[in-house]
């Protein structure tokens, strides 16, 4: 999946935020990652080269924010330029994950009706109390194109008031990766697709996380094989 970062650095909103993805990458190159700033991709998709063609070609989902989120209310005074862009490029899909869903229906464009074709929504829900905040505004907002994350999954969910067949086209789940990660258990995965199956909304188990415990043993998996250890598991499911 290709990315697309129009702006940078997200403060920290949960005890566990400095472990995730964002803040472990940026520490690594030495950028502070609560400093939200515009990067110098921000008008990637729309870039033309020299016979005025589009540089970026579509290429499956386009991952957008992908060290931010996309309503990080530093960034209000850019958003409405991002969504003219993803407007203007109808011809690639492009996928949000936001933690701040709460924020969604005032950051939304003048002409967004019931949601952009190309644009899919990813609410992410780490916990029971999580999930059971977010998830109404979730559902009650105006979206054509939903997903529900469970990355990282920190606990037994039950989302089975949310799985509205319809409304919600898939859930993906996972564990935590960093070497403070909290562990992934097994059988909350598996009830959670079950929860999926039993709902006829589709179920993705993208990684392990790097402590993975399985009947009752918890094993160390390397980044590397995160991914690949979730798919042998064998439990995706498309309706």
């Amino acid at each position: 999946m290709n990315a697309w970062n129009p702006w940078h650095g997200c403060h920290k909103i949960s005890p566990g935020c400095k472990n995730c993805y964002m803040h472990r990458r940026d520490d690594s190159i030495g950028i502070d990652g609560n400093i939200v700033r515009k990067t110098k991709s921000f008008d990637l998709p729309v870039k033309r080269d020299k016979e005025g063609k589009y540089k970026l070609q579509p290429q499956g989902e386009l991952f957008t924010c992908g060290t931010s989120d996309f309503f990080v209310e530093e960034a209000d005074e850019w958003r409405q330029q991002a969504w003219q862009i993803m407007k203007e490029r109808a011809d690639i899909d492009f996928l949000i994950l936001t933690k701040r869903i709460h924020r969604f229906a005032e950051c939304l464009p003048p002409d967004w009706g019931d949601g952009y074709d190309n644009v899919r929504i990813g609410c992410t829900v780490e916990n029971q109390d999580r999930a059971d905040y977010r998830l109404p505004i979730f559902l009650a907002t105006p979206i054509k194109r939903r997903a529900i994350i469970c990355e990282p999954i920190l606990e037994e969910l039950d989302l089975s008031p949310y799985l509205q067949k319809g409304k919600v086209d898939e859930v993906v789940a996972g564990g935590e990766s960093g070497w403070e990660a909290r562990p992934c258990r097994y059988e909350w995965i598996l009830k959670l697709q079950q929860q999926c199956v039993g709902a006829g909304v589709g179920f993705w188990f993208k990684q392990t996380g790097r402590y993975f415990i399985k009947d009752g043993k918890q094993y160390t998996v390397l980044k590397r094989y995160q991914h690949a250890q979730a798919r042998k598991a064998g439990i995706n499911h498309k309706p």
